[in-house]
């Protein structure tokens, strides 16, 4: 049991590298931007890629009716996350120090990881509402005005994973670094439940 609590202790720490590094990342390609512009994501508030991009994504938006990227007292979701991931990255770590102390049953490490998953799912879909907000609910004052070929406005929501293509625009939308670390982390936890309930078994036979 040993053994699994650490993997437990270390999965749920790699949680904190969101606090350093961005969850997901937001590029655009276009011929007027040869090197590309973009957006990191953190858990508490959005940055660019380069110092301007911001700003110029901003302006480019301004064009189309899109409302400017949010600021983080303008989203509720960048003051929650950081206390919802902290929380659950303390939970997990004190849970796998009762395993290592008080050889607690491994269910509480897979508890721990579906509590997450849920989280995770409900994140990727506020998320993606947010994003389908921001694309559809234009400006109707816009200085442009595109329409597709039945004459409905054009969305310009970006795509929640993969690649896509907004008018001349090629929008990349990927896990960053902080995505990578927890979702190995959450792994690690799983790994945690199998060697520990491995273990319970053969203590029990």
């Amino acid at each position: 049991m040993k053994s699994a609590s650490i993997i437990m202790i270390v999965g749920s720490a790699l949680l904190l590298g969101l606090f350093i590094f961005p969850l997901w990342s937001i590029s655009l390609e276009a011929p007027q931007y040869p090197s590309g512009i973009g957006m990191n994501i953190h858990l508490d508030g959005l940055q660019g890629k380069e110092k301007h991009d911001l700003q110029n994504i901003d302006g480019l938006n301004h064009y189309i009716g899109m409302r400017k990227l949010p600021k983080p007292e303008e989203m509720w979701e960048f003051s929650v996350f950081p206390k919802v991931v902290g929380g659950m990255a303390l939970l997990g770590i004190f849970i796998g120090l009762l395993g290592l102390f008080k050889g607690i049953s491994p269910n509480w490490f897979l508890t721990w990881l579906i509590i997450m998953c849920v989280l995770g799912i409900l994140g990727m879909y506020d998320f993606n509402a947010w994003m389908v907000d921001y694309g559809t609910n234009l400006d109707p004052k816009a200085i442009m005005k595109m329409t597709d070929a039945d004459g409905n406005p054009l969305s310009y929501k970006p795509p929640l994973f993969g690649t896509k293509h907004i008018l001349n625009f090629v929008a990349h939308s990927y896990p960053h670094t902080g995505a990578y670390m927890m979702g190995f982390g959450m792994f690690l936890t799983f790994i945690a439940y199998i060697v520990g309930n491995k273990k319970r078994k053969t203590n029990q036979a």
